[in-house]
């Protein structure tokens, strides 16, 4: 496949920048660690902090592994990418968890993303090689119980990203840190509600939290993907076969905004410097955007996603993405399915953009595998 290297800049700025129409949009290193891996989190609205536990719970929420209900799991999942303009950009992760005892598990994954091949020429159309840029993080974490009905968690992740380009006068570097998470889920125990039961749900994960990073040679240093992730639910289960899950998840940022300069002087006119450690970013980020606490409300994304079990073998779901106009402008619908046959399962989902913003999802199904096996734990 030959594409000029234009194209990789394009999907560089494209997957770096949370708003095309906003004047003022924050940007980070290392984006792909946002995305949702899987088919069942893809089929609500991308959510998954406080959603039941299951073989991807390494990417939204590693504590909800202490309340699994098999000791091992493993997810496999594939996301094609930007399907309408290339067929050779993908997102892919594998994962696998266990649960040691009945307070305590460990897990990790590997997710990888590619930006397929590149062609490179010169400056007269002469072939001069291929690139292959791609990012990958590799993560483990491990969840404790404190009580019966909460656990919190710590994960700590290696990131690679490499857009290098092995050609004279290139400044792309390979990006090579480390992060961690910190994670909490609570899962009450099942009560009666009158004509049904119920139990609720709830989850907050504070994930890539590690140093900044540069990405070209002595180019500016660059935040990771910081975000924090907070959402709750509440499963009714209708009987022994029926149950309904309703959930909500919000997410932000914790990188500062960029402030309103002076075109000519670099002089601050609004906002707050932005040049600050990756811990005071994180402080930061609640209260400097330049136009206020309106705009520091923007920078919040909301989700609400539903999903309909019939006798934990087959699943229903649907869901709704929702991002400010003006950071970034994402809205969009999704519908899923999920089946259990014995110990695998299979899930697919499927995104409705709703935005004038093109979405790299579109016409585009996500599937994930998992399969679950060893001893059931019982709540």
């Amino acid at each position: 496949m030959k594409k000029p290297l234009i194209i990789l800049m394009a999907l560089i700025c494209f997957i770096n920048t949370n708003a095309q129409e906003d004047p003022n949009p924050i940007t980070t290193a290392a984006p792909f660690l946002l995305i949702a891996p899987d088919a069942r989190s893809g089929g609500m609205g991308d959510i998954g902090v406080a959603t039941s536990p299951d073989a991807n719970s390494q990417h939204f929420n590693p504590a909800k592994f202490a309340f699994a209900e098999y000791q091992y799991s493993i997810g496999v999942n594939y996301t094609p990418w930007l399907r309408n303009l290339t067929n050779d950009v993908f997102v892919s992760s594998i994962g696998f968890a266990n649960r040691i005892d009945d307070r305590s598990a460990w897990a990790t994954s590997l997710k990888f993303f590619s930006l397929g091949t590149i062609d490179l020429t010169d400056n007269s159309g002469n072939p001069i090689g291929t690139e292959n840029p791609n990012e990958l993080s590799l993560d483990g974490s491990y969840s404790l119980k404190l009580n019966e009905t909460f656990a919190m968690a710590v994960a700590v992740r290696y990131i690679r990203s490499d857009f290098a380009l092995r050609v004279e006068n290139s400044d792309l570097k390979t990006v090579n840190t480390f992060a961690v998470d910190i994670a909490g889920y609570y899962e009450s125990e099942e009560k009666n509600y009158g004509n049904f039961n119920g139990l609720w749900r709830g989850g907050f994960n504070l994930s890539n939290i590690g140093p900044k990073v540069t990405l070209t040679e002595g180019g500016r240093e660059s935040f990771i993907p910081t975000n924090m992730r907070l959402g709750g639910g509440f499963d009714f289960i209708l009987d022994e076969f029926n149950k309904v899950s309703a959930n909500i998840e919000v997410n932000k940022l914790l990188v500062p905004t960029p402030p309103i300069r002076d075109q000519a002087t670099g002089e601050i006119l609004e906002g707050k410097d932005d040049e600050v450690g990756f811990v005071g970013g994180m402080f930061q980020s609640f209260g400097d955007a330049p136009n206020g606490f309106s705009e520091e409300l923007k920078e919040f994304t909301w989700a609400l996603g539903a999903e309909y079990s019939y006798d934990n073998t087959v699943a229903f779901r649907a869901g709704y993405f929702n991002e400010s106009d003006v950071k970034g402008a994402r809205k969009y619908f999704t519908l899923g399915a999920g089946a259990k046959f014995r110990s695998l399962n299979l899930d697919v989902s499927y995104l409705i953009n709703s935005s004038d913003v093109n979405n790299p999802l579109e016409n585009t199904l996500r599937f994930s595998l998992s399969f679950n096996f060893g001893d059931v734990f019982g709540y």
